[in-house]
């Protein structure tokens, strides 16, 4: 059978969100550069919605797998047309990306079923002829890392490596003209980059922060520092966003609902810094280099923002919201076993105002010297 070295048509199975995918595009990179391979995706609906902004990725198979927490469910029927569309392709090699908490072994079926020759994943019990390629699991018992250093792990194990482990997303420069008209107030002749994001909306309720702290937050920042706070999220998050901004007053401005994903990504890109939840919008900021403040609901230590200015506040997640994962539970267990609170509004926008503070700093030294502050 023919090395890695050979494999110029490589299905990449991730099929979880959107942050996820985009915290595994240095890994696609990798095998990219390494291989100079074409990329293809197995994702879920919501992970699809970053695809067209990952520059790696050069083609897509959306599907919500049985085995992913997704919105949609699926059937035996439709999981045999998947395992043919994926036939169709003639892959060379499939390499599968997880969190330590996941089973990498349905997806391997999916791949043997396929006739894909070469699979690659880690795996906690031996997967023997499901996967070619096997990396013992040895996350969370031994040690954790961060999901971007994982996945780059996973692709250096077949010599698949890249100097630029950095997160990139693009958009166009109409994503920018046309989100800021729909906020008006970020033209104003006087705005001068005085506004904060706020993402106050979740995936999961056991990530939330609660909206009174929010609220109290907003006024702190826009009396203290008269920046004015732009609350996004998605029309879901409408009325939680709402709620925010009354609490907050007249400085404060509802964009939940209001943006397509590419007018997000160019809000985040363009804001001085973005305050949210630990969901995709984090490793979006990490994406467009936006120094963030994440409220961090103790469930996923792997997902810290990557390689940006950002400052994590962790808070516990109440007992009856826990994962029933046994991995899951050991990590509360050994790693979450400390007593933490909620983070009051103060201490946050202590941060806030170090942030920003540093982020002058950092623009003053690049024009002064022309080199990207690290």
């Amino acid at each position: 059978m023919p090395g890695w070295s050979h494999c110029k048509n490589i299905l990449c199975i991730r099929a979880d969100n959107m942050g996820d995918l985009i915290m595994t595009a240095p890994a696609f990179r990798a095998l990219k550069e390494t291989f100079g391979c074409r990329i293809t995706v197995l994702t879920s609906q919501m992970g699809n919605v970053i695809t067209p902004f990952i520059p790696e990725i050069d083609e897509v198979i959306v599907h919500d797998l049985p085995w992913i927490k997704t919105n949609e469910s699926t059937s035996s029927g439709k999981l045999f047309s998947l395992m043919e569309q994926i036939k169709q392709h003639h892959f060379a090699a499939a390499v599968i990306f997880t969190v330590y908490s996941q089973n990498p072994l349905p997806a391997a079926t999916l791949a043997f079923m396929a006739d894909i020759p070469m699979r690659l994943a880690y795996c906690r019990e031996n997967p023997y002829h499901l996967l070619t390629d096997w990396v013992p699991e040895k996350e969370p018992l031994n040690y954790i890392q961060h999901q971007v250093q994982r996945d780059l792990y996973l692709v250096a194990t077949i010599n698949a490596t890249t100097s630029n482990d950095s997160l990139f997303i693009h958009v166009n420069e109409s994503a920018f003209q046309s989100a800021f008209a729909k906020i008006p107030v970020l033209n104003e002749p006087d705005n001068n980059n005085d506004w904060i994001i706020f993402h106050p909306g979740v995936s999961e309720e056991k990530r939330r922060y609660p909206a009174h702290l929010w609220i109290e937050l907003g006024k702190i920042i826009t009396k203290q520092l008269n920046k004015k706070i732009i609350i996004t999220g998605s029309s879901s998050e409408k009325e939680l966003a709402e709620t925010i901004q009354h609490g907050i007053g007249e400085k404060a401005y509802v964009a939940a609902g209001l943006f397509t994903i590419e007018e997000f990504i160019a809000v985040i890109n363009a804001a001085p810094l973005v305050i949210s939840v630990n969901t995709s919008t984090v490793h979006i900021a990490a994406a467009t280099q936006t120094p963030v403040i994440v409220l961090y609901a103790l469930t996923n230590p792997q997902h810290t923002p990557w390689k940006v200015l950002s400052k994590v506040f962790p808070f516990p997640v109440d007992e009856e919201l826990k994962s029933r994962n046994e991995i899951i539970n050991y990590v509360n267990t050994h790693f979450f076993n400390k007593p933490v609170s909620f983070p009051s509004p103060k201490n946050i926008f202590n941060a806030v105002t170090e942030i920003l503070q540093k982020e002058i700093k950092q623009k003053q030294r690049q024009e002064a010297t022309g080199i990207p502050a690290l």
